[in-house]
């Protein structure tokens, strides 16, 4: 079911309006002039040039060339180009594929945890726990997302939305049960996706200098105050 958007055009607070959200690679085959013969071919295709481009990543960084990523992948140069306007378009849809993976994960791990704001908090408080140690300079995401944000921001917006709506669909669930008394759920989970990112991107950069559970604990009371949280049902 379609739901309201939770960025503008430019990647700004919510808006009003409907909209069904695809993934990049349904867009990606949707650009190519294949897609009429067989979607499922391009999205497959698609999806194989972000995996060789992920390797890379994992190999080197972001530094890759074009020629290097045509000769992972095993395509032509053209071929390329018929999905991805450039290498930027290609990272935003690497960047995005990461998230939904981990979302993905996340909402798994998260069905084991009955009570509605303990699998909120986890929502909130798992990606801090994935910082470690003193920083040697930024992660992929942290220093692509930067980047990418001044150029692109509704691509941005569109690549981090699996995260959004993974916690619109935890508030409101806290809602239902009493628990939390937002103003608007999906303004609250837009704003908490910011803080997050802001977070995680700090310490990425800087480095951890105390337990990552202490700072979970400090974004997650920060974030159920502002969603008037309370401990029992009400």
């Amino acid at each position: 079911m379609a739901r309201r958007s939770t960025t503008g055009a430019r990647g700004d607070p919510p808006i009003s309006g409907t909209v069904a959200r695809t993934g990049w690679a349904e867009r990606v085959a949707d650009r190519s002039p294949v897609v009429q013969r067989s979607k499922e071919k391009s999205v497959d295709q698609a999806r194989s040039i972000v995996s060789a481009a992920q390797r890379l990543i994992d190999a080197k960084g972001p530094t890759f060339t074009t020629q290097e990523l045509i000769k992972e992948a095993g395509i032509a140069l053209q071929t390329f180009y018929r999905y991805f306007s450039g290498k930027d378009a290609l990272l935003l849809a690497v960047i995005e594929d990461l998230i939904e993976e981990n979302c993905r994960a996340f909402r798994q791990h998260a069905d084991s945890i009955a009570d509605p704001v303990d699998r909120l908090r986890y929502y909130v408080t798992t990606t801090v726990h994935g910082l470690s140690g003193p920083g040697s300079g930024p992660s992929f995401i942290t220093a692509e997302h930067f980047r990418l944000q001044t150029q692109y921001p509704a691509e941005v917006s569109q690549a981090t939305q699996p995260y959004t709506d993974l916690l619109i669909d935890g508030i409101n669930a806290a809602v239902s049960a009493g628990r939390l008394h937002p103003p608007d759920a999906e303004y609250s989970a837009w704003l908490i996706t910011q803080l997050v990112m802001a977070v995680f991107h700090h310490y990425d950069c800087a480095g951890v200098d105390e337990p990552t559970d202490v700072i979970a604990q400090r974004l997650w009371t920060f974030c159920f105050a502002a969603l008037e949280g309370s401990e029992h049902q009400g």
